[in-house]
């Protein structure tokens, strides 16, 4: 299960890294917006549902845009007992409290019909509603108990990924420990570092104001 804290227009192709380039990302679908995560291991991109999951979509866009994702870590691997190749990987801020942005409204998979499958992409939240911020997981292999039933509010799945699940599945091979309660066992030793995550599709709309985990390092001498 996901961690309950907050640990948890047209491409600009000539700013885009070589890495980035060689994916054989396919044309964007309308509705949907692609970004691509460049990570110490390789490239993901992902593909937001931005009409089936209009809030948490913009949610994770505005962090993208605002380079909140840009030098934090994939920080988890939970792999499967029954069969290691299979579990997911969860990312973000963790708990950098100088990247957050204010909680978002849950929207479960009842409500959006986008479904815990293999490749999706959803966020990761403490454990109450409307409480999701800067953490995100990819799963690999369907996830149906992340799905919303019941009284069981399930898991905010907002995407899928497109390309660079061979760079997911390395992730999730990497060496765990630690870690306490669900997570028991499931933390990176040395977490992946997400060099920067960037949008493909679309016009980039950025936050106003200070960015606190950004200040002291462009200081001028």
């Amino acid at each position: 299960m996901p961690p309950a804290a907050l640990r948890y227009v047209v491409p600009l192709i000539a700013l885009l890294p070589c890495s980035v380039l060689a994916l054989p990302a396919s044309a964007p679908k309308p509705g949907h917006t692609r970004v691509a995560i460049e990570t110490s291991l390789g490239t993901i991109i992902v593909a937001t549902d931005d009409r089936r999951a209009p809030i948490t979509s913009a949610n994770f866009l505005t962090y993208v845009d605002d380079g909140r994702f840009d030098g934090v870590t994939f920080y988890r691997a939970a792999r499967r007992k029954s069969d290691p190749k299979l579990g997911l990987i969860q990312g973000g801020i963790d708990t950098d409290a100088r990247r957050s942005l204010p909680p978002i409204r849950h929207e479960p998979t009842t409500r959006t019909g986008i479904r815990h499958l293999d490749a999706t992409l959803s966020m990761a939240r403490p454990d109450r509603a409307n409480s999701a911020m800067g953490n995100f997981f990819i799963t690999i292999g369907p996830t149906p108990n992340m799905d919303a039933r019941g009284d069981y509010i399930g898991y905010a799945a907002f995407g899928h990924v497109v390309a660079g699940m061979d760079v997911v599945k390395r992730i999730l091979a990497v060496p765990t420990c630690c870690g306490s309660g669900p997570m028991r066992g499931q933390m990176i030793v040395k977490p992946v570092r997400i060099i920067r995550a960037k949008r493909l599709d679309g016009k980039p709309h950025p936050t106003r104001g200070v960015k606190p985990w950004l200040l002291g390092l462009k200081r001028k001498i």
